[in-house]
């Protein structure tokens, strides 16, 4: 028998937002996939959580960056939906995997620029367009962009453009997925305390007390304060929004 039970897959679902993500999607009733880069053991301590909450998980390695990788990855994924769920398709996806560089444009090298793109852009659209066929009629996508596509902290450039690629590409998947009932919309979280860009938010006092005092909420945020948005984005009741930029930054830059 073939399960109606919803599944989401959270790309880069070890750490931070995208664990964070995970866990609140299991707390509204949806099962999980999760990928980790080189974390296999935080991953599974993610599935352990998300399984001693009476769901089931799944974590798989994934490399977004790497494209050629990308066809493995999508028959791995297909073979743990028949095993664990007897299922072909996933209902949500969630493109969350991703880093940060602080450089500014001057001093940014191609490197860093072909290594960010690769993951931020570049592997979120092949990944995306491999798994269109394996996402339900009338499911879900959220892609994750950042609040510095519309306020600017220097340093950032080359991050906060393949972002604002994606921003633009939500729009046109919405769009063109639409057709099948598939919603697409895109979180822009603010600056959080997280392990990304080295911690430096979450580390460096003088960082963290710059973002609060620019933040009207006076804070900065937590992974807590994004999760819930995103799991929520694939619930019924946000089943009319399609196609939108969501900033959840508790004001920052206002």
């Amino acid at each position: 028998m073939i399960s109606t039970q919803k599944i989401a897959l959270v790309t880069g679902g070890s750490r931070g937002l995208g664990r964070n993500a995970a866990i609140a999607l299991s707390h509204k009733g949806i099962d999980v996939i999760i990928t980790y880069h080189t974390r296999k053991d935080e991953a599974d301590k993610v599935v352990q959580e998300i399984e001693n909450s009476g769901r089931k998980a799944a974590a798989i390695q994934l490399d977004t960056g790497n494209v050629s990788s990308l066809d493995a990855f999508v028959s791995r994924m297909s073979a743990v939906l028949h095993e664990r769920w007897n299922r072909d398709q996933i209902d949500i996806l969630v493109n969350n995997a991703g880093y940060g560089i602080h450089a500014s444009v001057a001093e940014t090298t191609e490197a860093q620029f072909d290594n960010i793109m690769n993951v931020q852009f570049k592997g979120v659209f092949f990944l995306s367009q491999k798994l269109f066929p394996y996402i339900v009629d009338n499911g879900r996508v959220v892609n994750i962009s950042t609040g510095l596509t519309r306020f600017v902290i220097e340093g950032f450039g080359a991050y906060a453009a393949m972002k604002g690629a994606i921003e633009v590409l939500t729009k046109y998947m919405a769009k063109e997925w639409g057709k099948r009932g598939i919603r697409v919309n895109v979180v822009a979280p603010g600056a959080i305390a997280t392990d990304f860009g080295g911690g430096a938010v979450r580390d460096n006092p003088q960082m963290n007390e710059h973002v609060a005092s620019n933040t009207a909420l006076g804070r900065v945020g937590e992974a807590d304060d994004i999760g819930g948005v995103i799991a929520s984005l694939c619930t019924e009741e946000f089943g009319w929004v399609n196609g939108t930029r969501l900033e959840v930054s508790g004001g920052q830059m206002l």
